[in-house]
């Protein structure tokens, strides 16, 4: 009788073997989709915020090439004749005007005032225009002269 209650017994354990490992095989089996469901998620996430980033930069794109169209078209529409003469005659002669009042009047009176005050400290004549001829004088002359110049030679060129 003893071996036919250990014989019951290790058959019931037995039996039970494969359940109990089904079990935590399930087990598992749950604990991975848990995670993969949140590797998943934690992927559509980044995916979310890539095409939010991307419609942010699509939308910036946009804004600033609409921004530059009107500010073509605003440019265009000022530099166009009104139909009354004396406006486009004052409108024409702005640029000109600003011009000569701002390179040739007033910083040419800068450079004389500079000049004097420079000639009563006791700089001579030489020394104070070499003094006054710097690298901001220089670079003034040159976006002159490639302004005129190289303004023409491009219109010659793509014309």
């Amino acid at each position: 009788m003893d071996l036919t209650l250990i014989g019951t017994l290790l058959g019931g354990v037995f039996r039970l073997i494969p359940e109990a490992l089904s079990f935590f095989d399930k087990k598992n089996e749950r604990q991975h989709e848990l995670e993969m469901f949140d590797r998943q998620l934690e992927a559509d996430k980044l995916k979310a915020a890539s095409a939010k980033e991307q419609a942010v930069i699509e939308a910036e794109k946009t804004l600033v090439s609409t921004e530059y169209q009107a500010l073509v078209e605003a440019t265009k529409a000022q530099a166009g004749p009104t139909g009354v003469k004396w406006v486009d005659a004052l409108n024409s002669l702005m640029r000109p005007l600003i011009t000569f009042w701002w390179v040739i009047v007033l910083y040419t009176a800068a450079l004389v005032a500079q000049f004097l005050v420079l000639q009563d400290q006791g700089v001579a004549g030489k020394d104070a225009l070499l003094q006054l001829w710097g690298g901001p004088e220089k670079s003034i002359v040159a976006s002159i002269l490639s302004f005129w110049f190289v303004d023409r030679a491009l219109r010659k060129l793509f014309k």
